[in-house]
């Protein structure tokens, strides 16, 4: 068996979005999972739309996802270049064996000739195909054409009453009728190969052995079928990955939230995460764990579990398997992770002045409360901003037997070092006012805080201190009127 190696070409129009990323990913998966090499390439032929800035910074998101490549961009290997672009020589090669066959010919239509051909088509309830009006031009038409000035597209003739069959390893035997597809071009009047022909050289002379890709491209895949049998080249297999859904069955958009690895990256998700939570769209490994690692996932990467029915972007679900690899992760790793976010949220000035042993149990704390870096910002409110007694906390504060609670809290509170401290201090508070630890527990919470849930009061103390912690005590006591 030849090695095996699959390719991963996106077009720099743009950042990576969720779709090319679970692509980029099912390839790098196959190629681990099968000792194969991944190449990554550009398709930037669209000229207007393509930055090299998109496409630098989809190479860091494949990067920050944790997908590696042995060929391509800013690797280098033996089939460069990997833009093409830089390979047009290349193309005009394999172009001029097309037209010397007569497989391929010169097209002068103009775009306001071929739309007239299409309504006629439709008016006419047939299906849209070029009519084949520049087929048989002979050399000398063609060449005095050129020499007026006229720039024309090159089309690929089409076969007559052919099947093109592709088994494809998801979804199974598909058959495509050549009388459906009519004469499609292969170069543009501006020399710019298109995409169906430019990917079949591509992939020849890279050597890929399986094109993994999104279902859509399904309808491109007789097109290249011909191109491989009019130039005698060998076709590799093919794999289409089903759509991506939003919860209302919809195709994957940005009115399903944010559709980039850039937005999920800059909203606190793990990319450990993130490639968990891709592999499970449309793959599923034997077991009913969820939570994978991704040497998990390599081991047990197979197409044949990858299904055929379209994937459904579930947030609540990449929420909560982002929230168990944060849960998951050492301490020190999670601290570091959280650090940037700590020293960026709008209490960073109450963050730099805890000890170390105040910041090592915030970074515990918020291990079981956050679904994503960001929420850090909201999760240090709860710490360090000032008690705003709406309702609910004043008609608690003003219950009968609790300023009686808070004086003797602010009386016999004392200089604690850690929390176990401030639970057994509460504990005998409460047995020596006699009282159901919940008539303690939710005054205290109501008075130092302003609301009636939120953290482990005994986290809350220590992360405040002593002095704090009394000020706070002190303040309610003026909201309580008995």
């Amino acid at each position: 068996m030849n090695k095996i190696k699959v390719r991963f070409a996106p077009s720099p129009t743009g950042p990576l979005h969720i779709g090319g990323a679970r692509s980029a990913l099912f390839n790098y998966l196959f190629a681990c999972h099968n000792n194969g090499d991944l190449v990554i390439r550009s398709e930037d032929t669209d000229l207007e739309r393509s930055r090299r800035e998109y496409e630098d910074e989809i190479l860091e998101s494949l990067k920050w996802l944790g997908i590696s490549w042995n060929e391509g961009l800013q690797v280098g290997g033996e089939a460069g270049p990997y833009r093409q672009t830089e390979r047009l020589d290349i193309y005009a090669e394999y172009t001029a064996r097309l037209l010397e066959t007569g497989q391929a010919y010169y097209c002068f239509c103009t775009e306001a000739e071929l739309e007239e051909e299409r309504q006629e088509a439709m008016n006419s309830g047939e299906m849209p195909g070029y009519s084949g009006k520049c087929l048989h031009l002979t050399p000398e038409e063609v060449e005095a054409r050129r020499a007026r000035g006229e720039k024309p597209a090159i089309r690929f003739k089409v076969p007559s009453n052919t099947i093109y069959v592709v088994d494809d390893l998801v979804r199974g035997r598909v058959s495509f009728d050549s009388n459906n597809i009519g004469d499609f071009i292969i170069v543009k009047s501006d020399g710019i190969p298109t995409y169906n022909f430019a990917v079949v050289i591509d992939d020849v002379l890279m050597g890929i052995s399986h094109v993994i890709r999104a279902e859509e491209h399904l309808s491109n895949t007789p097109r290249q079928l011909m191109i491989y049998d009019a130039l005698n080249l060998k076709r590799p297999e093919f794999a289409h990955i089903s759509l991506i859904l939003g919860n209302d069955r919809q195709k994957m958009s940005k009115r399903h939230g944010a559709t980039s690895l850039i937005q999920y990256r800059e909203m606190g998700y793990l990319p450990e995460a993130l490639f968990n939570f891709l592999a499970l769209l449309g793959w599923a490994p034997e077991g009913e764990e969820q939570i994978l690692s991704p040497e998990e996932i390599i081991s047990a990467f197979t197409l044949e579990r990858v299904a055929k029915n379209p994937a459904v972007f579930d947030l609540d679900k990449l929420n909560w398997i982002n929230q168990q690899h944060i849960k998951q992760k050492g301490h020190e790793e999670l601290k570091d992770l959280m650090l940037p976010y700590l020293q960026q949220s709008h209490y960073s000035e109450n963050v730099r002045q805890l000890d170390k042993t105040q910041l090592d149990l915030l970074v515990e704390v918020f291990r079981d409360r956050i679904v994503c870096l960001t929420d850090i910002d909201k999760e240090l409110e709860e710490f360090f901003a000032l008690p705003q007694y709406g309702n609910e906390s004043l008609e608690v504060l003003q219950a009968d037997g609790v300023r009686q609670v808070l004086e003797a809290f602010i009386t016999g509170l004392p200089d604690f070092q850690e929390t176990a401290e401030i639970k057994e201090f509460i504990k005998t508070l409460t047995k020596s006012l006699k009282l159901k630890p919940k008539n303690v527990f939710m005054p205290l919470r109501c008075a130092l805080t302003g609301k009636s849930h939120g953290p482990d009061l005994p986290y809350l103390l220590f992360i405040w201190g002593r002095e704090e912690t009394l000020r706070r005590a002190q303040v309610s006591l003026k909201v309580i009127s008995r």
